[in-house]
């Protein structure tokens, strides 16, 4: 078959399935017939899931909020009238939560209602950084209350901006220290989650200097510091954000070799010095022209062939896309600036600024983190 002939045979194909799977007769057969209802039974499970979704995340949230699996962690597993006591809740309403957390294996009966940490609270109750997130996303359900009105941007004032004031304003060097804390505090968070990752995938070994940019108080640079003993360290983030971070450097004893330099990465050029530049969490904030404005930056502080390491989650990674087009999507519309993108949309993006074709290094987790990695072309 011709290539010209493709789109419309897919095009015919793609109606057929839509009449197929929109019809209740073709639901009923399937559910009934053999080989086809273990996956009749999946999607139906699936679309349920749409459906539910926001439930099993509060569910979770109540959770987390309660120091529920924390204290399955630290304790060990408890019966439901000591959990009753211990989450100030009645009897009747911990039973609740312990049933429906069971459902989603953050916890696991292992006896009459006696209760352990599951397979999927254990991860939770052990990571600092995943609660965090968790707790945060607070502020995220309150801005999907109306999504359609999200859409419209009839929602002026969104949660997720007043908590993000950087992607709001043209003068972010000028916040202070009470506008920077708890962003850069849940920032932190999240770096400690992708850092191994990223320095698992990709060996500094042979750079002499590292600028990370937007590197918030300084988690990333941490890791980078206990893996490269001898390699110098840069981070330029905004003024009261890298103040925080040098007495970090300080306070751990890599002063010497790490240094904060504050300033507007869209007005004040990046420092000099450093033959490789990370961008870990950043690109996907901000609108293509204010992406396009930090990668010349970062272009005219490399010297030639100097790399460029851009790490956040992308659009359309096969398995998590989701994660990049949905929820990444939402998100950030409700913050008010960025989009998560393509490989194919980096590419274009940086090819402007003057950088090579990425390449695209594996990681354990790509749908917390992908790894793009380029080069300086010459001028």
């Amino acid at each position: 078959m011709s290539s010209s002939a493709s789109p419309g045979w897919r095009a015919r194909a793609i109606d057929w399935r839509t009449r197929m799977l929109s019809s209740p007769r073709f639901h009923k057969w399937a559910a009934a017939f053999p080989f086809t209802r273990p996956i009749a039974r999946r999607q139906a499970r699936a679309v349920f899931d749409l459906v539910a979704g926001f439930v099993y995340s509060q569910v979770l949230f109540a959770c987390v909020r309660l120091d529920l699996l924390g204290i399955l962690l630290r304790d060990g597993p408890q019966s439901t009238a000591a959990l009753a006591l211990r989450l100030n809740l009645t009897h009747e309403a911990t039973a609740r939560l312990l049933d429906a957390a069971a459902s989603l294996k953050l916890v696991v009966a292992i006896g009459e209602e006696r209760f352990a940490l599951g397979e999927r609270g254990a991860p939770i109750a052990g990571s600092g950084a995943l609660r965090a997130m968790i707790e945060h996303h607070e502020l995220f359900y309150a801005d999907l209350r109306d999504p359609v009105a999200l859409l419209r941007g009839d929602i002026a004032d969104t949660s997720l901006a007043r908590f993000w004031p950087y992607a709001g304003t043209d003068r972010p060097a000028q916040l202070d220290e009470s506008r920077v804390a708890a962003y850069s505090e849940l920032m932190s968070a999240s770096q400690a989650l992708v850092a191994d990752e990223i320095l698992d995938g990709f060996s500094l070994a042979g750079y002499r200097c590292l600028l990370d940019v937007g590197g918030g108080y300084g988690t990333f640079l941490q890791a980078v510091a206990h893996r490269y003993p001898n390699l110098q360290l840069l981070l330029f983030d905004l003024p009261a954000v890298a103040q925080r971070a040098a007495d970090n450097f300080s306070s751990l004893g890599i002063g010497a070799r790490a240094t904060a330099t504050g300033g507007d990465f869209f007005r004040d050029g990046l420092p000099a010095g450093a033959d490789v530049i990370s961008l870990v969490r950043v690109l996907h904030d901000h609108d293509d022209d204010r992406v396009s404005v930090l990668l010349r930056a970062a272009w005219a502080a490399l010297p030639a062939n100097g790399t460029l390491l851009i790490a956040e989650p992308l659009s359309g990674v096969p398995g998590a896309e989701p994660v990049g087009d949905a929820y990444f999507g939402f998100y950030l519309l409700a913050m008010g600036s960025g989009r998560a993108r393509s490989v194919e949309s980096l590419s274009r993006l940086l090819a402007a600024a003057g950088f090579a074709k990425p390449g695209v290094v594996p990681t354990r987790l790509p749908l917390q983190t992908s790894l793009l990695v380029t080069k300086k072309l010459s001028a």
